[in-house]
């Protein structure tokens, strides 16, 4: 697959994910679907997105070559985790699952924001990626707007609010 196709295609999952991860806040939809037992499948979905954004930047190093910058590593470092911790998690039915997810999808959201407003307003930069791949370059911009950091940014949100808005339920009793 050409780095067009890909990049287009990833572009379009960022964009679900990040209008997933809104409409799934707003209360008369989250009624809903809790009603429809979504709550059990949210960790589970986030686990995809986790899973997906993961190798959707190892194809994007390993494969095509784009070397991350020091806030794509950072970025990195929050995703990456998620994968293992969500599918444990998930498996366990862990109702505490949001309280060890969230601290790193919300720093990992946070970085995304910050890299998107320096790669669209580099003169914001102040510096922290100077040595290397700098931050404000964009290797990926489809739609006029949507970077690395933006699909990043989408995953760590939809992560986010599926675990805000669903609580985890507990394991059947008398299993672990």
């Amino acid at each position: 697959m050409s780095v067009f196709v890909y990049n287009r295609f990833v572009a379009l999952l960022a964009l679900f994910a990040l209008a997933a991860g809104v409409v799934v806040v707003v209360p008369p939809v989250r009624r809903r679907l809790a009603a429809a037992g979504f709550g059990d499948l949210a960790p589970w979905l986030a686990l995809i997105v986790a899973a997906t954004a993961t190798a959707g930047s190892l194809t994007y190093s390993e494969v095509y070559g784009f070397e991350p910058c020091r806030l794509c590593w950072y970025q990195r470092i929050a995703m990456y985790p998620l994968v293992f911790v969500l599918a444990v998690g998930a498996a366990r039915r862990d109702p505490a699952l949001r309280s060890y997810v969230l601290p790193l999808s919300i720093t990992g959201g946070a970085i995304s924001v910050y890299h998107y407003f320096i790669q669209t307003f580099p003169s914001a930069d102040t510096g922290a990626c100077t040595a290397g791949v700098p931050c404000t370059a964009k290797y990926v911009n489809e739609f006029g707007f949507v970077s690395i950091p933006f699909m990043a940014f989408a995953g760590f949100l939809f992560i986010s609010a599926v675990l805000i808005a669903f609580r985890t339920s507990p394991s059947p009793r008398g299993s672990s």
